[in-house]
């Protein structure tokens, strides 16, 4: 892997305090993401506006897509609202259709309309605008926001219905002030847009999920009486997934259970399929995050089973931190985001993946030292990157002033 450059050690403690800032991102009832726990963490010295998902992708005719318009137009009515200390959710209203130049040209300028009268409404000035959906590049740099910084953590194009968006996210890279992203693959495919692009890898919720080793946490009810091992995924159940892996894995360990906690997207509800009728997979839909925990706890070792792509190439998948700051044994397909981490076993491919199955079950390592080896990736070090690196091309900036 290509060595990234180390950060000059600089006093960057007064950037990102006291500002308000704007958040493009997935909607705030979601699912806790990267953009969630970075928010709460510079919510702790600034004003959050988060502004709900723009879709980036046409609805398909399924139920569920119907189900989430009914539910965006609704929500469209509501007051803005503070959901937690200092952040405020905004439910904006948009057309997905990026391929159209006529509805782009309305969405931009309804979007312009309601996030500028949110602002307005809270007092909002010197905004700094934080974008991590790519369909909000259609008005970022209209809001009259100081500073624009596009946080980028996926091959977003590579999503099944998004290749519309190409060309408002080259956009928003080149127009940027300063690009992240959390990924060396994206890294290396997006610097060319623009010259301030920087890696942040992900981090976790650290002390969340390390309540998994404290043995306080009562075993969920769906579990306690499964056969042994184990063998457990959280997460989205979307079509990144390797659903023909995780019925392989079954059918070896038949002696076995693997528990599959989240609910499954649209676009994988014909290749779940696969998975019915295995009578050793047990699929329990989404849990509150709050019990995430729990679940982890009661696994024997967990999974990362991600197909190989574009799109899981340049991931950095959240779970296996979370996994890890559990103290688990965790075994994942062969992306190069997790070939960084110490604890996690990689399998080349399906045998290989079994096999590590196999080993992490046969010699786990003591749970608290692979709990404390990811103790220092927290979200606030995180934060602490990013100012780190607003700081340093502040300096520069003034230098060539």
């Amino acid at each position: 892997m290509t060595a990234m450059p180390k950060l000059e050690k600089i006093d960057a403690s007064g950037e990102l305090r006291g500002r308000d800032i704007l958040c493009f991102s997935h909607d705030w009832t979601g699912d806790p993401l990267s953009k969630t726990h970075l928010m709460r963490v510079l919510a702790r010295d600034n004003r959050i506006l988060w502004i709900n998902s723009i879709a980036n992708r046409m609805p398909t005719a399924s139920a569920k897509d119907a189900s989430r318009i009914y539910k965006k137009i609704k929500s469209f009515f509501e007051p803005v609202r503070e959901v937690e200390p200092n952040i405020h959710v905004l439910n904006p209203f948009a057309i997905p259709a990026y391929g159209n130049e006529t509805i782009v040209a309305a969405n931009r300028k309804y979007l312009i309309r309601q996030v500028k009268k949110a602002m307005r409404d809270l007092g909002f000035s010197n905004v700094v605008n934080m974008v991590f959906n790519p369909a909000a590049g259609m008005v970022a740099g209209h809001l009259g926001e100081s500073e624009l910084i596009y946080y980028c953590v996926d091959e977003y194009t590579a999503f099944t219905g998004n290749a519309a968006l190409k060309d408002i996210e080259e956009e928003l890279f080149r127009k940027s002030d300063l690009v992240v992203v959390s990924a060396e693959v994206l890294f290396e495919k997006k610097k060319q847009f623009n010259p301030e692009t920087h890696i942040i890898r992900h981090g976790t919720d650290w002390n969340h999920f390390r309540t998994a080793i404290d043995g306080n946490l009562d075993v969920p009810i769906e579990l306690r009486d499964l056969p042994r091992p184990i063998i457990g995924f959280h997460g989205l159940l979307a079509d990144w997934v390797d659903f023909e892996l995780i019925k392989k894995t079954a059918e070896h360990f038949a002696h076995g259970s693997v528990v599959l906690i989240g609910k499954t997207s649209v676009d994988a509800e014909q290749k779940i399929k696969i998975l019915d009728g295995i009578p050793n997979i047990y699929r329990f839909g989404r849990k509150p995050y709050s019990e995430l925990p729990a679940y982890c706890a009661a696994f024997d070792v967990a999974l990362n089973p991600f197909a190989i792509n574009d799109l899981t190439l340049a991931a950095n998948p959240l779970k296996v931190r979370e996994y890890l700051a559990a103290g688990l044994p965790v075994v994942s397909t062969d992306i190069p985001e997790v070939r960084v981490l110490e604890d996690c076993l990689v399998g080349v491919d399906h045998n290989d993946f079994i096999a590590k199955i196999e080993q992490a079950i046969a010699s786990p390592k003591p749970r608290a030292e692979v709990s404390d080896r990811i103790r220092h990736e927290s979200w606030e070090a995180k934060v602490d990157e990013l100012r780190c690196i607003i700081s340093t091309q502040r300096r520069k900036d003034a230098k060539s002033q």
